[in-house]
């Protein structure tokens, strides 16, 4: 009996790998899909790309055994079979760019995968080289070569200007490349070369040339062009004063850059500098300068310049020593170039205008300051006003304490310099306000166990003044309050009394004294004698009012 065996075979569509140059290359069997459940052997194999003559086994597996490697040339000792059925090849070169199959018998199939692999390679680096010295503005010169060694396949060049694309117009760029292949390695170097045509903005410019993977450092040139425009700049911060030194710094566009200028003031020659400065400049350095080049006279710049002035004096403009009551002329004087603001401040407080002091008085005493500006300029003068005078007390009196156990006097004084003060009582608790403008108040606490006279008396260096108060016992005022208490509603109809008839006497003593006066002025009027006598006799009377309404109101005190 004869048994026949059928076999299918398929190959599937090719794919392609690309490994890189030195590294270790997985070829995927199958795309790397599972292996079939019956399969019963693996290999691999390859042949050349293009030609005939290079292909051969590389390494068979059985099921369920290692792989076994049967090549006996190169790939003897590169090859190996993953755990997925995957080639793997190490130090890959691009001798290894084949086609590799990996052929699967399983079951009564024989299906075959090929798989083409690439090899590439960075350049091992780019860099520019042959560099030209200088660019002259207007002539094509070879900038340099650029150049990738040691890639697959072979670098594609591309030249850049402040990282923006350099492209090859045929006229300020042209760009030529070469390709060399290495014999042994089969690698390849590639070489650019850019001639450019430099422009003025090319002074700063940065050149690099770069592959898909890799970029140059980046160079720069020094671009040379003749003079084109010279400027004439004031180095001098702010306004210009009298006094004031003044630089000049002439520049010029040209590279190199011009050393030696013409400064047009005396035409007064600078080598090996682009400054000059004027000294100790007056108002009358006033007017336009120059510079220019020293070789091309007509290649210049002018400018105007204002040298501003601003003067001032005050008088007085020291420490001034006045009395109460003069007065004090204040003289501000100005010149200047331009429009002036003057502000007035006394003690770091603003003024509204310019003080007058017709009748000094003591809140006037102070530091006064004028600031006098145009525009930056400024310009300040002061002076110190010290009003002075004899101290008068302006007031002197007396109040009960809070507790009913002491009498405060208080003594006001005004006076410069600050008055000091004497009581003719020994007291408790003395105190000062403060000395504002002239005016400072003492207080004194005391505790009169008698009626007394206490008499204020307040001095400086000027003179004194003093006045006198009377201040009754504090005994009379708590036997008047304990009668108070015993009977208040007696007291206060007394009180009352007393004050009503007080009132009433006032009044009467006042009427006649008017009755008298108008009896008198009638008696002169009718004979046309001089008031002498009536006057002497209504000053008697007046002073006996007086007398009268003093007992009254001692009798009324508390």
């Amino acid at each position: 009996m004869t048994m026949c065996f059928y076999i299918s075979l398929s190959v599937s569509a090719m794919d392609t790998v690309i490994g890189l140059y030195g590294e270790t290359v997985e070829v995927p069997c199958n795309n790397g899909a599972p292996k079939p459940k019956d399969l019963f052997i693996t290999k691999w194999k390859y042949v050349k790309m293009k030609g005939k003559g290079d292909n051969g086994d590389l390494l068979t597996q059985l099921k369920d055994q290692d792989a076994s490697v049967i090549a006996t040339n190169q790939y003897k000792d590169r090859v190996s079979m993953a755990e997925n059925s995957s080639l793997l090849i190490a130090a890959a070169s691009l001798k290894d760019e084949k086609i590799f199959t990996c052929m699967v018998v399983a079951g009564a199939d024989i299906s075959e995968y090929p798989v083409k692999l690439l090899i590439h390679k960075a350049p091992t680096r780019v860099e520019i080289t042959a560099l030209a010295a200088e660019l002259e503005i207007g002539k094509p010169t070879q900038l340099g070569q650029c150049s990738a060694p040691d890639s697959n396949p072979a670098a594609n060049i591309t030249w850049f200007k402040n990282k923006k694309h350099l492209v090859a117009d045929g006229k300020g760029i042209i760009i030529s490349s070469k390709v060399k292949v290495d014999e042994v390695t089969g690698l390849t170097t590639t070489s650019s070369t850019l001639q450019y045509t430099a422009e003025k903005g090319d002074t700063d410019a940065l050149f690099t040339c770069g592959t898909l993977n890799a970029l140059s450092s980046p160079v720069s040139f020094t671009v040379t062009y003749p003079t084109e425009r010279v400027s004439l700049h004031v180095i001098s911060k702010g306004p210009l004063m009298e006094g004031d030194n003044v630089t000049l710094k002439c520049k010029a566009d040209g590279n190199p850059l011009p050393t030696s200028f013409n400064f047009h003031i005396q035409v007064v020659k600078v080598e090996n500098s682009d400054s000059y400065t004027v000294t100790d400049v007056t108002r009358d350095s006033t007017g336009e300068y120059k510079c220019s080049i020293v070789d091309n006279a007509k290649m210049e710049d002018s400018k105007n310049i204002t040298i501003n002035y601003l003067d001032m004096s005050l008088s007085p403009s020291e420490k001034v020593m006045k009395s109460a009551g003069e007065s004090l002329a204040l003289n501000l004087q100005t010149d200047a170039s331009g429009e002036l603001r003057v502000s007035w401040t006394k003690d770091n407080g603003k003024l509204d205008k310019m003080p007058k002091f017709d009748k000094l008085t003591y809140s006037d005493s102070g530091k006064y300051e004028v600031v006098v500006t145009m525009g930056a300029l400024i310009k300040k003068a002061s002076f110190e006003l010290v009003v002075e005078g004899i101290p008068v007390i302006r007031r002197l009196a007396k109040q009960r304490g809070e507790d009913g156990q002491h009498k405060v006097l208080t003594c006001e004084a005004e006076g410069s310099p600050k008055p000091t003060v004497a009581w003719s009582v020994n007291g408790t608790s003395a105190d000062e306000s403060p000395y504002v403008n002239g005016k400072i108040s003492y207080k004194l606490t005391i505790v009169p166990t008698v009626n007394l006279t206490v008499v204020c008396t307040v001095s400086n260096e000027l003179g004194q003044d003093t006045r006198a108060i009377n201040v009754s016992t504090l005994f009379e005022e708590v036997r008047m309050d304990k009668q108070g208490s015993s009977d208040d509603s007696d007291t206060t109809k007394l009180v009352v009394g007393v004050i009503v008839g007080l009132l009433l006497a006032t009044v009467v003593v006042g009427l006649a004294y008017w009755l008298y006066m108008k009896k008198s002025k009638q008696g002169s009027w009718k004979t046309g004698e001089k008031e002498d006598g009536s006057t002497e006799e209504s000053k008697k009377l007046e002073e006996k009012i007086e007398e009268k309404l003093e007992e009254n109101s001692q009798k009324v005190e508390v």
